[in-house]
């Protein structure tokens, strides 16, 4: 593996689709700088989610790599319900109906009117005037003139061609959809079978979501540990009013820039972008920055100026993952997308810009909070090339992590679980070992594995500090050591 890849703090995300679902390219991707593959659950039947999930295992365990999966489940998403294609022009006078009406009265107003039908039951009622409706990601926008029993008027205010099965959002409506619809439910059901690293949870309203999804994991997998870590969405202005509840309770946070920018004004988007990520800062918990990082290489082989800003700013922003979507499922070039995210995060991590870490207040009175930020400082102080541990459930790596030291964090530990899920979290290398092998003198093996993989080299100086354990082993600086 490249020597940049190696060193890259920041971590990348995949959605893998048509364009990247072979085994060659998935094998390129992850040697190109590949830490976490997504499979987006709004596509695709389960025999494809399970054959190619088997192939990143499999490749993974090939180039001795640890590579994530998430399961991002559909949530309560309202779509357009149309058997033919309907054109709407700026100033044109629209009927939207929900699915509830019958096919006789969509008739007679079709009749005078155009008609959308919304596939949402009863979403009618919750939609008042003045609300702006918008179809395909906001492509066209539509503001309600006019409320009746079972239809809305509206007039076009941004036009297109209103296709089947296209997304939805209407910003001010409650939504009258469970968070977790009878599809997640089955979708959920399935990904836990396939061992998922982690579930993405789409538009997560309240922390009661949470754990409402947390239950069931823990319900369908017949235990409370080991649970995949839930990653809480953020793309509505419920999840924003909520955030700090949400993120008392969620593991892992993704900033949906997509349906967010729909949702909020767009121009607030990058704002609420690094308030989240300094707020998962302060809660210790992993953040994600995703949607069109670099839109345009799903045709072009290089991305934009602009694009290349972004992913640059998220970096120093301190974001754990930046994340690929239609660049790597349907785009022309997944390979050079993943591998031009990579320079630009190495790049970036390596000049002085990354360097500025804001200071957050972090929940500091834990012994094992304590030991960490020690840890962090003693590192620094003797310019060490990286910290090594063992930990069993990973929370003392999350916890060295979000101090964000400029020094490689190498994990050793025995948990197929905290393994895979390690790969997530900025800065973090993590080793599996065999529990037989994980013995007092499991850091001098870990030291031995990474000069074996060129992360460590002859005369590099390391802080040694040992994790937490299930069974209360306390944590503990064991000091420096020149290998």
């Amino acid at each position: 593996m490249k020597k940049e890849i190696i060193n890259k703090r920041t971590k990348i995300i995949a959605t893998i689709g048509p364009a990247s679902e072979s085994s060659q390219v998935i094998e390129e991707m992850i040697e190109s700088g590949l830490n976490v593959a997504r499979f987006n659950f709004s596509h695709g039947e389960y025999s494809w989610h399970e054959r190619v999930m088997k192939n990143v295992r499999e490749i993974g365990k090939k180039l001795n790599t640890n590579i994530g999966i998430i399961a991002d489940l559909q949530g309560p998403r309202v779509r357009t319900l149309m058997s033919e294609e309907l054109e709407i022009l700026e100033g044109d006078v629209v009927r939207i109906c929900d699915i509830n009406s019958s096919d006789e009265y969509i008739d007679e107003l079709k009749k005078e009117n155009k008609v959308i039908i919304l596939d949402c039951p009863k979403i009618i009622k919750n939609i008042e005037i003045g609300y702006e409706i918008l179809v395909e990601d906001g492509l066209m926008v539509l503001n309600v003139l006019d409320k009746h029993d079972e239809h809305i008027l509206t007039e076009v205010i941004a036009g297109g061609v209103v296709k089947n099965h296209k997304g939805v959002n209407i910003p001010d409506a409650i939504i009258p959809l469970s968070t977790l619809t009878k599809k997640d439910l089955k979708d959920l059901k399935f990904a836990l079978e396939q061992n998922v690293d982690f579930v993405a949870f789409s538009f997560v309203r309240t922390a009661e979501d949470v754990i409402d999804l947390r239950n069931r994991m823990k319900q369908q997998l017949g235990r409370d540990d080991n649970l995949p870590k839930i990653i809480a969405k953020i793309e509505c202005k419920k999840a924003l009013e909520n955030l700090d509840a949400i993120l008392r309770e969620v593991d892992v946070v993704m900033v949906a820039r997509g349906d967010l920018g729909i949702e909020v004004n767009p121009v607030h988007v990058t704002l609420f972008q690094k308030d989240i990520i300094l707020k998962c800062r302060k809660y210790l918990r992993p953040v994600i920055v995703a949607t069109q990082m670099l839109a345009s290489m799903e045709f072009n082989p290089r991305p934009t100026r602009a694009e290349i800003a972004d992913v640059t700013n998220s970096v120093i922003d301190l974001t754990d993952a930046t994340m690929l979507s239609a660049e790597s499922t349907v785009g022309k070039y997944p390979i050079e997308a993943v591998s031009i995210m990579s320079h630009i995060s190495t790049e970036t991590e390596a000049s002085t810009y990354d360097d500025l870490v804001t200071d957050v207040s972090m929940d500091m009175n834990s012994e094992e909070s304590k030991i960490a930020k020690s840890t962090y400082k003693f590192a620094k102080e003797m310019e060490a090339k990286a910290i090594v541990m063992y930990s069993e459930t990973g929370f003392t790596a999350r916890l060295l992590s979000q101090q964000r030291p400029q020094r490689m964090i190498l994990v050793a530990t025995d948990n197929i679980v905290t393994y895979r899920q390690l790969s997530l979290v900025w800065g973090v290398t993590p080793f599996l070992y065999s529990p037989d092998k994980l013995r007092r003198d499991c850091l001098e093996q870990l030291v031995l594995d990474a000069k074996d993989k060129k992360i460590l080299l002859t005369d590099d100086l390391v802080v040694s500090v040992l994790g937490s354990t299930k069974n209360g082993k306390k944590l503990k600086l064991l000091g420096t050591k020149i290998i």
